[in-house]
Formats: C-alpha cells, structure tokens, sequence
C-alpha cells in the first residue's frame, strides 16, 4: 500500500518552475528521504504534500486524501516537525506539549512522550531555557503528540551533538518498527544511509534518481577506491600503472572500474619486493560521493 501517491507534480512561480513534473510514492510503513541542494524543490514539494502550499498541477494522493482539500480528518492523521518551530518561550515543556495534546483526538500520553524524546529532566523547564537540540527534541515531540499516521520530519537533527543525533536516529527506527510513514528531509548523508528505505535525489525540480541507499550506490558508481600509505623510500613514480592515480604526499589513491584486477597489480608489485602497504583499503563511493555526482549532472557539471 502506497501513503503517498504524486504523478507529474508541478509548481510555477511565473516562468520559474520551482517543481517540475515530479512523479513517486512512498509506501506505508518506509522512512522515505528527500535529498536535493538548496533550491532544488523539495521544501516545496514537502509543503505540497502537507497541505500548506498549493500546487499548479498534476495528482497528489496522502493518506488517500488530496492534501489541497483533506481538512481537519487529514491534519489530524499528519505530524510535521519543522525546521524551525515558532513556539512561545514561556510555556514549560510539559505545558507546551499538554496544550498541544488538546487538538488532536488520538493523544499520546504526555509524560512517556516527553521521555520518548529524551527531555525528561526537562520537563519543568521553561523553553527559553532549553538548548538548540533540545529544542528540536521538543519539536519532535509536538510533532508526534497526536500519534500520526505520517510524520515530516524536516532536518530533525539540525544543532544536535552526535550523541544527540543517534539517539535522534534511535527514536526514527522506533518508530519506523511502530509502522508508522516517515518522509524526512535532510543535508547529512549519514542520516539518509541509516534512517532511509528509500531515497528520492531532486534538482532543479525533477526527479533525478530513486532508490535504496545500496541500489543508488550500485546503479551510479562504476568505480571503486584504492588508498594506501607510499612506503618509506618509494616515490609516486615508482609504482606500478594503476589507472587515474593520486598522490597527495605519503596518501595514494586510485579509482578504478575494475578493482580485483587493479587490487591484484598493486599488491603483486608490493610482495614482489617485499613491501607491506599501509593503511591499504578498498571503499566503494559513499552515498555523499554519488550524490554530489547526480546533482552535478543534473546541473550540467
């Protein structure tokens, strides 16, 4: 079953085409990323899907309503977190998340959702007191008080510290194990490789690629990463002929399409003359290596 439908979404600012024919789902149940650089039409599209922003043609289907027109039964199925979440600074958390209890008819209870978020000893305090990722905590759990069918999450780990953000990651998986649909936006690569199923790469307001972060990492790179340490006494020209090489003072790296036959070149050479190759790796791109390869070509670069 698909939560989201959208074929051939469109939005025009004038002659500007902010989305241009944009067509995806996102299964029930899946934590589906939206991975594009700024401008590229993805704060759009969200905004879209949420209801907040009209469209200027094609079908959107959320939840098995039109967003445009689904009122209040659609905003009560939906949580959005938003990148930044004007809230009054006077409130304490709990009185903050008790109010916003009070609008939804499926409440979670207040106090295990202020401890699911991690803001436990914090629940007395006011928010003008609270630090920036313990903001985007207490957003988070606005965002879920009325246990939504289908979360936005939009840069949800913006300002965390790395234990922050695991945890953050921690809570997503959680609630991805609750069955519930996440569609998350975000600019770090390592939170789309753990938190996503599925990852859509948009620029300029198309859809340039789709798929699991393996798939994206298989289908677009036909090149693999050879890095070692040159050994003491051994200069770059020295070595064998490796392909498109790199020597960056004792750091080498080779990128090659054919990564057993160069692998096995190296180190014959190596064992040939007795030398141990340090710090001696094979790595496939990353999904930020990819990425920067899809919008690169989706630019003209």
């Amino acid at each position: 079953m698909s939560a989201i439908v959208v074929k051939d979404l469109r939005k025009h600012y004038g002659d500007l085409a902010a989305v241009d024919g944009l067509s995806f789902e996102v299964r029930e149940g899946e934590c589906f990323c939206v991975l594009g650089p700024n401008g590229a039409g993805k704060t759009t599209t969200v905004e879209i899907l949420e209801g907040h922003r009209d469209r200027t043609g094609g079908e959107v289907e959320v939840l098995g309503l039109d967003p445009r027109g689904g009122g209040r039964d659609f905003r009560e199925r939906i949580g959005i977190v938003l990148q930044e979440a004007g809230v009054d600074d006077e409130f304490t958390v709990r009185e903050l998340v008790t109010l916003y209890r009070g609008m939804y008819p499926r409440r979670r209870d207040v106090q295990e959702l202020i401890e699911l978020v991690g803001l436990a000893e914090k629940a007395d305090a006011r928010v003008k007191t609270l630090s920036g990722g313990q903001r985007r905590r207490l957003d988070l759990a606005l965002g879920l008080v009325g246990d939504p069918e289908l979360l936005f999450l939009d840069e949800p780990t913006t300002g965390f510290d790395p234990s922050a953000r695991r945890k953050a990651w921690e809570l997503v998986d959680n609630l991805k194990a609750l069955g519930k649909t996440i569609v998350l936006t975000t600019h770090y690569m390592d939170e789309a490789q753990h938190l996503a199923d599925r990852l859509a790469v948009i620029a300029r307001g198309r859809l340039v690629a789709m798929g699991t972060p393996d798939e994206l990492s298989d289908q677009q790179s036909d090149e693999a990463l050879i890095s070692f340490r040159l050994p003491a006494g051994v200069a770059g020209v020295d070595l064998p002929a490796l392909g498109a090489t790199q020597v960056d003072g004792p750091q080498v790296t080779t990128r090659t399409a054919t990564p057993t036959a160069t692998l096995t070149t190296l180190t014959r050479w190596a064992t040939d003359r007795g030398i141990e190759l340090e710090s001696l790796r094979l790595d496939r791109p990353t999904l930020e290596d990819v990425y920067l390869r899809l919008i690169s070509g989706a630019d003209g670069g």
